[in-house]
C-alpha cells in the first residue's frame, strides 16, 4: 500500500451526530455495545457493555464510526490522561442507543438487561463448575441485552455489578442439595429475606464467594434486585480429584445441560417481557 493511500484510510473527519436504529446520537450519549460475532475474545468481553460516546467519525467511504469509552474500564475517569488502548471504536450497526427522557429516544426497542455470573473456586474440584459454564456461554450465541462475566471469587466485583440495574440476575455455581452429583436444578431465592432463602444447606458454604452473602452485600449497598435465579449443580468433591485438578466426570458432563438450561431461561425471560409489552 501506498504512503498516500495509508493516509487516505485512516483520514476521518468528526462529526456532530448519527442516526442509529432510527435514534439521533451524539458525543457524550450513552450505548450499549452489540459487536459483531467474530468471535474475537475482546468483543466477547465487551458485548452487553455499557458505554459513553466520545466522538463520531466518518472515513472517506462515507462509513460512521462511533469511538466509546466503556463505563467498567478503570482509566474512563481520566480525561485528557485517558491512554487510547482505553478507547474502543464500533460500526455503527454494534451499538444500541440507550433510552433516557428525551422525546427523540421513546421509540427505541429497549431489551431487559440480563446479567449471567459464573462463580466459584476452581482449585476447589467441583467448585469450578459456575465458572467452567460461564466461559462456554460467552462464546454462545445470546440475544442483546445479555452479559455473561466469570467472577471466579471476586465477590466484591459481583456485589457492585449488581447495582447496575439489571432486570435478572443468573447466578451459576455448584449448589449441594442432597442431589445424586451431576444434576442441575434452577431455584428462585427468596429476596426479601434472603437470611432464609434457601434453608438450613444454604448457598455453598465450603467457598469463599457464597452467592446468599454477596446478594445481601449488594443490597446492604443499596442495590435494587429485581430478580434472581440460581443455575446450581450438585457436586461430587470439592477437592482435586484422583490427585487432578478440575470438575468430576459427572459435574464435567452436567455444563453442556447448565449451558441449554441458561440459554432457554435467557429466551423464556425475552419472551415473557415481550408478551407483557405487547399486552400494555
Amino acid at each position: 500500500m501506498n504512503e498516500w493511500e495509508w493516509q487516505l484510510l485512516e483520514d476521518k473527519e468528526r462529526v456532530e451526530c448519527v442516526t442509529i436504529a432510527g435514534v439521533e446520537v451524539k458525543t457524550g450519549d450513552r450505548v450499549r455495545l452489540c459487536p459483531h460475532k467474530r468471535g474475537d475474545i475482546l468483543d466477547i468481553a465487551l458485548r452487553g457493555q455499557i458505554a459513553t460516546i466520545e466522538s463520531i467519525e466518518q472515513d472517506y467511504e462515507g462509513r460512521y464510526h462511533v469511538c466509546v469509552v466503556v463505563d467498567d474500564d478503570p482509566g474512563r475517569d481520566l480525561g485528557m490522561l485517558r491512554q487510547p488502548g482505553h478507547r474502543f471504536f464500533f460500526e455503527t450497526d454494534e451499538v444500541e442507543p440507550l433510552q433516557n427522557d428525551d422525546a427523540k429516544h421513546r421509540n427505541v426497542v429497549q431489551y431487559p438487561r440480563i446479567l449471567v455470573a459464573g462463580i466459584g473456586n476452581v482449585f476447589l474440584g467441583d467448585d469450578g463448575f459456575g465458572v467452567e459454564v460461564a466461559q462456554h456461554l460467552a462464546t454462545a450465541d445470546l440475544p442483546a441485552g445479555v452479559r455473561v462475566v466469570d467472577f471466579g471469587l471476586r465477590g466484591f466485583d459481583l456485589a457492585y455489578a449488581l447495582q447496575d440495574g439489571y432486570e435478572t440476575t443468573i447466578l451459576i455455581d455448584a449448589f449441594p442439595h442432597g442431589q445424586e452429583a451431576g444434576t442441575v436444578s434452577v431455584i428462585e431465592p427468596d429476596l426479601i429475606d434472603l437470611s432464609a432463602a434457601v434453608g438450613d444447606e444454604g448457598f455453598v458454604q465450603t467457598h469463599a464467594m457464597n452467592p446468599m452473602n454477596v446478594l445481601r452485600m449488594a443490597v446492604a449497598m443499596n442495590g435494587q434486585l429485581k430478580r434472581v435465579l440460581l443455575v446450581g449443580c450438585e457436586p461430587a468433591t470439592f477437592g482435586p480429584e484422583e490427585g487432578e485438578m478440575g470438575l468430576s466426570y459427572s459435574v464435567r458432563a452436567a455444563v453442556p445441560e447448565a449451558v441449554n438450561i441458561v440459554t432457554r431461561l435467557v429466551r423464556n425471560i425475552l419472551n415473557e417481557t415481550q408478551s407483557e409489552a405487547a399486552e400494555s
